[in-house]
């Protein structure tokens, strides 16, 4: 099963291009939940063969995650609470959830938006929680935005990295086969505990500047509800 799913997602990266990165990482940042690593990983090592320009890339891989989150925001916008959680049993949504998502953005607001972006599930969940608070749009298209690329950003230059520091490679279905399965060659153990690394130490960064973000966020409030007084 999963190395069909593989095959499928090699496929539609390599007949379709950028066409191809878009329909994913718009499908990644819905409701399925297909792993931005074995898009974007391989496209960037792609870019590094020549085959896809890294500019380009980036661009296209973040729209697509916008494109799809901007899919769950406006079926939460348009139809509610209730809704989503009648049908989101049909495409894996649970109430659990989507209570927990509900609650970070709460307390974190916008800030939650940016940082949502780097974390699996948070990632699929947090658009429904906007859509259902009727977040900004410009404000949700920014955020979701800004932290896309910088994901894709991660994504996409490790497997450029990968093209210059592993000469045993032969094609992207070997990249991507580290992060789908649980069988794996030494050289695909290896790539997933390089890109695990480096997914920790940016998460660690996110989280910082999550909570920096919130704590003055929270202050400029009071300040502001201080001055009304």
């Amino acid at each position: 099963m999963m190395a069909t799913v593989l095959h499928f997602i090699i496929q539609i990266i390599d007949h379709l291009g950028y066409v191809g990165i878009f329909i994913l990482m718009a499908i990644e940042s819905s409701f399925i939940p297909l792993p931005s690593e074995v898009v974007m990983i391989p496209a960037g090592y792609l870019a590094y063969q020549g085959e896809m320009s890294m500019p380009i890339l980036l661009i296209v891989g973040a729209l697509g995650s916008l494109f799809g989150a901007l899919i769950n925001y406006f079926i939460a916008y348009k139809f509610g609470r209730l809704i989503v959680l009648k049908y989101g049993k049909y495409v894996l949504i649970k109430e659990s959830t989507l209570l927990k998502t509900e609650g970070f953005f709460t307390k974190y607001g916008s800030v939650s938006i940016f940082v949502s972006r780097f974390f699996p599930v948070l990632r699929h969940y947090i658009s429904l929680p906007a859509g259902l608070a009727k977040m900004s749009l410009w404000k949700f298209c920014f955020f979701t935005f800004i932290g896309a690329f910088l994901w894709v950003c991660v994504l996409s230059y490790f497997g450029y990295y990968l093209g210059h520091s592993l000469s045993n490679v032969h094609n992207v279905n070997e990249i991507a086969g580290a992060f789908v399965g649980d069988t794996k060659d030494s050289m695909q153990a290896d790539i997933k505990h390089k890109a695990r690394l480096i997914i920790y130490i940016v998460l660690a960064v996110v989280v910082v500047i999550g909570i920096v973000a919130a704590l003055l966020i929270r202050l400029k409030k009071s300040k502001d509800m201080e001055s009304k007084k």
